[in-house]
């Protein structure tokens, strides 16, 4: 994930200045001089690093320590803020039309950097998270199968969202205007037009999204740029909004290995602010872009919020209470354990859950893929039982374990320990309606095993 290595930086340099007794210019100047370090190697751009340097110190210096507040926890505090900041503070929503017309997106970019996929994406969310009804007009009519692959990723979203197309050579600016027609007469909420990409900014291009906006009255234009191509993404978009007026930037591949440099610059150099992530490959694995939670993760705060929000679009609420109650009662069994493991799946990667979580211990990804693989496998034991097996581990003896393991392709002794450990996860179960912190026990447990 992006900013891992800088969060792994941010944190350590947090954690020995909070070691310091009191804070003088000496350990603040050290201090800062390791953030300056860290951001610059992220890729931050050199003078966005110097001014939030600067803005950091002399707030600093200036602040008052509150009562009951160490030193150290007060600097952490304005890193944060300023940081927030810098990553555009505020909210970044798109503001949808009142009126009865359908809020019109203009969707632009260079080639290569998950433009058409991130309608889909956009369109998902809409869909999901405010329940409108979502048109595409697909206005890449020069890349080969370009209209396919939007129809095919309409397809994909749940609820299906429909294309407009036109293959008979009408101008890009009229198959617009029709797509709006059509959104206005079957009464769309939204219409996302996919422009085409370019493999460079070149005037045609530009010349074509300005007609586009003079056809139609489009209410949000928002570049896409790749979070992997770094200080080059803040070029494209100046370049792209000198040309046509920007209101917004969705950041892709922010799941990959970038080192997140784009992201904290981009901001404070175009005036331009982040409003969505792409966040993984699955249409569902697109989110709105929280500055300050954001700034939570990269400090190593978790981002408890997003995560409850996910948790209640993604996670059956129903089969999560009917287990709840279950394990309240004391029935807890394997099919319930089951039951639990795919709706976590719901959620996403693990690596992606752990960050999301305040205060967690840092993995390495060798440790975060282990954890995955050992969850994978329980999932994959589990899959191997009968029904009644999984209802009554108890009866699981030495045949039985033999059967389970040749199924799942593991060894009878992985078996043994997923019963053992479930066994002793039940008999913790029997004191959770007593003690509410017999689940965090519980999962310890299952996370030693």
């Amino acid at each position: 994930m992006a900013f891992e290595g800088l969060s792994s930086r941010l944190s350590s340099i947090f954690k020995k200045m909070r070691g310091q007794a009191t804070l003088s210019e000496k350990n603040m100047d050290e201090m800062l001089s390791e953030v300056r370090k860290a951001l610059l190697e992220a890729d931050v751009n050199y003078d966005v690093v110097s001014d939030f340097i600067k803005e950091v110190k002399e707030e600093s210096i200036g602040q008052k320590v509150l009562t009951k507040v160490s030193p150290g926890d007060m600097v952490v505090k304005i890193v944060h803020d300023k940081m927030e900041k810098l990553l555009g503070d505020g909210d970044n929503d798109i503001p949808f039309r009142m009126d009865g017309k359908p809020t019109v997106i203009m969707m632009v970019g260079l080639q290569g950097t998950g433009k058409t996929t991130s309608a889909a994406k956009l369109a998902q969310l809409f869909e999901t998270k405010n329940k409108k009804k979502v048109l595409f007009g697909a206005l890449d009519v020069y890349r080969p199968a370009a209209i396919e692959q939007l129809t095919n990723l309409g397809l994909k979203c749940d609820p299906q969202v429909d294309t407009y197309s036109d293959h008979s050579g009408t101008p890009v600016p009229q198959i617009a205007r029709a797509a709006y027609e059509k959104a206005c007469a079957e009464k769309y909420n939204i219409l996302i037009l996919d422009t085409a990409g370019r493999l460079e900014i070149d005037e045609k291009l530009m010349q074509e999204l300005k007609d586009i906006q003079s056809t139609v009255h489009v209410d949000e234009t928002l570049l896409t740029v790749d979070a992997l191509v770094g200080q080059n993404a803040t070029n494209v978009a100046l370049t792209f909004n000198s040309k046509i007026k920007i209101t917004g930037l969705i950041m892709t591949k922010l799941d990959g290995d970038s080192r997140g440099g784009a992201a904290l610059s981009i901001k404070k150099l175009t005036g331009i602010p982040i409003k969505y992530a792409g966040v993984g490959e699955k249409v569902t694995d697109f989110e709105n872009f929280h500055p300050d939670r954001m700034a939570d993760r990269i400090l190593g705060m978790g981002d408890i919020v997003s995560l409850v929000e996910e948790m209640q679009e993604k996670i059956d609420a129903s089969q999560a209470e009917k287990t709840s109650r279950r394990m309240q009662q004391g029935l807890f069994d394997l099919n319930d354990m089951l039951s639990l493991m795919k709706q976590m799946n719901r959620l996403g990667p693990l690596k992606k859950i752990l960050m999301m979580l305040p205060n967690m211990p840092k993995m390495d990804d060798d440790q975060v893929d282990a954890a995955q693989a050992m969850l994978k496998k329980t999932e994959v034991i589990i899959n191997s039982m009968t029904r009644q097996e999984r209802k009554k581990p108890e009866i699981i003896k030495t045949s039985r374990k033999i059967r389970i393991a040749k199924g799942a392709g593991v060894q009878p002794n992985d078996v043994t320990k997923l019963v053992e450990s479930f066994d002793t996860m039940k008999k913790q179960m029997a004191n959770m309606q007593r003690n509410p912190m017999a689940a965090r026990m519980m999962m310890s447990q299952f996370k030693k095993r």
